[in-house]
């Protein structure tokens, strides 16, 4: 197996130090849960996975791209690698629900045949196919999270992040969200890892558990 993410004595923070000395690697079929308290600095890893927050100090390593120091050309060739569903969506709200879902093929450059077949294929998969011509507005809280898990799994990624993907969502988007999730590691090969106050207590799968306390990242086995 591969290594996607590895840190090496990682330090990340703002005008505090919010990560200290962390150590650890996660290979490309692995599911992560980082848990942690509020403010322990989850989402800050988590940010500096797609490199929008750089190393204090130590070493990151993404896909093959090392954080620190990257460069324009290097983070274009890292983000194309990842899927990100973030807590608050991040949808367009110009353009509509299949447009959101082609945007990271279209960046690729795929053709339009091919956008709009995958686009089709992942909101049957999320069940949202009857909104497809529908704008972000115009959907449920639930119905938005969906579209952006149909949009981060668009061009078939290696790694995806997840920050809180279900935090606020009813029981019925949250159950398509985990299935998703698990078959895009089970299916795809997908590296996920997912930021979160509470793991679920039915989920059937294995995964491995780091938790952020006192700026120290550990893993519960």
């Amino acid at each position: 197996m591969s290594i996607m993410i590895r840190a090496q004595n990682l330090s990340l923070g703002y005008d505090e130090l919010v990560i200290e000395r962390a150590n650890f690697s996660f290979k490309n079929d692995d599911f992560v849960f980082i848990t942690g308290k509020s403010g322990s600095g989850k989402s800050t890893l988590l940010k500096s996975f797609y490199a929008d927050l750089e190393p204090l100090s130590g070493r990151l390593e993404v896909c093959g791209n090392v954080i620190n120091g990257i460069s324009n050309k290097e983070l274009l060739h890292l983000r194309q690698n990842i899927g990100i569903i973030f807590q608050d969506y991040k949808l367009i709200k110009e353009y509509s629900i299949e447009k959101n879902v082609m945007l990271p093929l279209m960046i690729k450059g795929y053709s339009k045949k091919i956008c709009q077949e995958q686009s089709t294929k992942l909101l049957s998969h999320v069940e949202l196919t009857f909104k497809a011509d529908k704008k972000p507005d115009q959907l449920s809280g639930g119905e938005q999270q969906r579209v952006a898990m149909a949009r981060a799994l668009a061009h078939n990624p290696k790694l995806l992040l997840c920050d809180e993907p279900t935090g606020n969502l009813d029981e019925y988007s949250s159950d398509i969200i985990w299935t998703l999730l698990k078959s895009a590691r089970e299916i795809l090969g997908t590296c996920v890892i997912v930021v979160t106050h509470r793991i679920p207590s039915n989920l059937r799968l294995e995964y491995r558990r780091f938790d952020i306390e006192s700026g120290k990242v550990n893993e519960i086995i």
